[in-house]
């Protein structure tokens, strides 16, 4: 998703965007090895090429349609889908992440896709699941606000400004965010949430995103404290580190972290 933004040598990128469209065309070859590993790989998959493509090449690619089409035989009654719950906040541990996430993507992918049938349903399912599912945590509120923006009748006008107060309220004084301010955690160590954890790359990245996204003027004070803290707190290496809530063994976040910084500056020019 972010890669993409900034130009010059994508040879890497299309390495990478090559491995999932070649795993979407292998779906459906009757091998059992071919076959998706679980439900998450075939919606993680859909939604982030369709985010890709709306970020980059503004077309609905056919491989990118096919997941599309396939995630929505997946979706389950209540308009959610069987995600990922291994105990990893706030990305792999519970299924409202996944619906939201899907509804950032569909709201957002090229060629009126959400105007297709079968996607129409399934956003009929969005809205009945987060009517019956408020968010769990500013994190997932702040996803819904993001989806929100594309997709009508899943936030009220209300939810949605008391959502960017929350947000700005959880602004620290050096101008950043921490994710342990955006949930009451309880990770895979089952370590007490630290709320008073210092800014960290993923929560100041996200949130600076998605406010820009909810129209939030880049000069807005809490938009250029935390441009700011971007600035001054990559690493020589090139990310920003975002310490794991789940973990000391492995900070995974940190990538994603960094791809929301990196759109984060670029929303902001």
């Amino acid at each position: 998703m972010a890669r993409g933004q900034l130009g010059g040598d994508l040879t890497a990128l299309k390495e990478v965007r090559g491995f999932f469209e070649d795993r979407i065309a292998k779906w459906d070859s009757g091998k059992k090895e071919d076959l998706p590993k679980r439900d998450t790989e075939v919606i993680a998959t859909a939604a982030t090429l369709a985010l890709q493509d709306a970020l980059t090449t503004k077309k609905l690619h056919p491989l990118t349609r096919k997941a599309l089409d396939r995630m929505w035989t997946l979706q389950q009654p209540n308009g959610a889908w069987d995600w990922l719950k291994c105990g990893w906040p706030p990305l792999e541990h519970d299924d409202y992440y996944g619906v939201v996430y899907v509804a950032v993507a569909v709201g957002h992918a090229p060629d009126d896709y959400a105007q297709e049938p079968q996607a129409k349903k399934g956003l009929d399912g969005f809205r009945k699941f987060f009517k019956n599912n408020p968010p769990p945590s500013l994190h997932h509120r702040a996803m819904l606000l993001w989806a929100a923006q594309k997709v009508p009748y899943l936030m009220t006008d209300r939810l949605k400004k008391s959502t960017i107060d929350e947000l700005r309220t959880a602004q620290k004084k050096d101008g950043g965010w921490s994710l342990p301010m955006l949930g009451d955690w309880v990770g895979y160590d089952e370590r007490p949430n630290d709320r008073t954890a210092p800014s960290d790359g993923y929560a100041t990245g996200l949130v600076v995103y998605v406010l820009r996204q909810a129209g939030v003027p880049a000069n807005d004070p809490a938009i250029e404290r935390g441009v700011a803290w971007l600035n001054s707190n990559q690493r020589e290496s090139g990310r920003w580190f975002t310490k794991s809530i789940n973990t000391d063994r492995y900070h995974f976040i940190t990538h994603a972290g960094t791809a929301y910084a990196v759109m984060a500056l670029k929303a902001c020019e």
